[in-house]
């Protein structure tokens, strides 16, 4: 299990490092091949785009297939859309190859997660997710500095290697066995959209990816502007990266033993203050502490999502590998909607709009998280002997 645990926590790592790589790559982008604002997020949304379609049937694939089958056609997507990024000398080059790697994240999501909770101990299921989350987010906060090395070494060099990782990550899952196969259930998913549970897992993994996306177009442009480079950009989101990864385990044991809807209320809480306060566009020495606490307070979300989305998918008899392809389907949408509408409504506003719409669903997640609907999920869900 331990041997498995470290695979998942490594293929999340790899696909959210490779989202995030594009955050100090971005100026530069704007720069060389002159794209708006506007254009600029479209590009950041199109590897949700792919996530979107991926995730489906990433989720589809790991039930039908089997977990394993589905990383692996994960990874060779990733493969090949790491050769496309790292070649590409065109805006829509680029962009095909950002959504080749969206769709390849479905299938390789779906698929490690599902094969992780095929063994793991019900009892011990919202560490072993929180820790792979931890790994997810440190990816995403350490893929800036990958980006970084990008901007100084070259493209090709630096997206060649991951393109190698992927196939590394391919013969390594090839040497474990194969997860336990699971019957799907077409049913199950009415059933799974019906349950309060799954559905709050739902809307706080959209929430969280929207807010991510959000975070991720304007924070790098606003320090670049400030005359940051790409190194030093990458730095902000790699000092968050140890913070994340500390952080995801932490809140995965308190899911654990206190049930996943108490850090979700407290991080509700702290999304909100932080969204308002980078909502001020303040100066770098205030803006960048705001980032990295924003960031530690958006991931906790997906932490809480997981375990309420393989709960919520226990209790309806949804196969875990479909339930989590309506996971990525979910956080697309969110990552999708997130990076785009944030671009376009900060090339006419200006940055603390987007900001400020980013508090109120935070403030509205909160009020749903605490409605009658959601009293629903018991308090102590996921709480060993519950």
């Amino acid at each position: 299990m331990r041997r498995l645990l470290v695979l998942a926590a490594a293929l999340v790592l790899v696909d959210t490092m490779l989202y995030a790589a594009l955050t100090p790559l971005l100026p530069h982008f704007v720069h060389e091949f002159g794209i708006s604002k506007s254009r600029a997020g479209i590009l950041v949304a199109a590897y949700a785009g792919g996530a979107l379609v991926g995730g489906f049937f990433g989720g589809l694939a790991a039930t039908h297939f089997g977990s394993r089958r589905a990383v692996l056609a994960g990874l060779a997507l990733m493969g090949l859309s790491s050769l496309g990024f790292a070649f590409a000398d065109t805006f829509w080059t680029l962009f095909g190859a950002r959504l080749l790697q969206g769709l390849g994240s479905g299938f390789t999501w779906s698929g490690a997660l599902a094969w992780l909770l095929a063994v793991a101990p019900r009892e011990r299921r919202g560490e072993m997710l929180g820790t792979a989350m931890g790994a997810a987010t440190f990816g995403a906060m350490f893929g800036p500095a990958i980006g970084a090395a990008a901007a100084l070494v070259g493209r090709g060099v630096v997206f060649s290697v991951l393109a190698a990782v992927a196939v590394v990550l391919g013969v390594w899952a090839l040497r474990l066995g194969p997860a336990p196969a699971e019957e799907p259930s077409y049913p199950a998913i009415a059933r799974a959209l019906r349950n309060p549970t799954f559905l709050v897992g739902l809307m706080l993994m959209a929430l969280g990816a929207l807010l991510f996306g959000i975070l991720g177009v304007l924070g790098p442009l606003h320090l670049a502007h400030a005359g940051w480079g790409a190194a030093a950009i990458g730095g902000v989101w790699l000092a968050g990266a140890a913070l994340e990864t500390v952080q995801a385990p932490i809140v995965g044991r308190m899911s654990d033993r206190r049930g996943p809807l108490l850090p979700t209320r407290i991080t509700l809480v702290a999304a909100t203050a932080m969204s308002l306060g980078l909502a001020t566009s303040a100066r770098p020495l205030a803006y960048v502490p705001l980032i990295v606490l924003a960031a530690i307070s958006y991931g906790v979300l997906f932490t809480t999502a997981f375990a309420l989305l393989a709960d919520g998918a226990e209790q309806v008899g949804l196969p875990q590998g479909m339930g989590f392809g309506l996971m990525n389907a979910a956080w697309a949408a969110g990552a999708v909607s997130g990076p785009s509408a944030a671009g376009a409504i900060a090339s006419v506003t200006g940055d603390w709009i987007p900001f400020l719409i980013a508090a109120a669903l935070c403030v509205g997640s909160l009020v749903t998280v605490r409605s009658r609907a959601a009293r629903r999920i018991p308090a102590n869900l996921g709480v060993p002997g519950a």
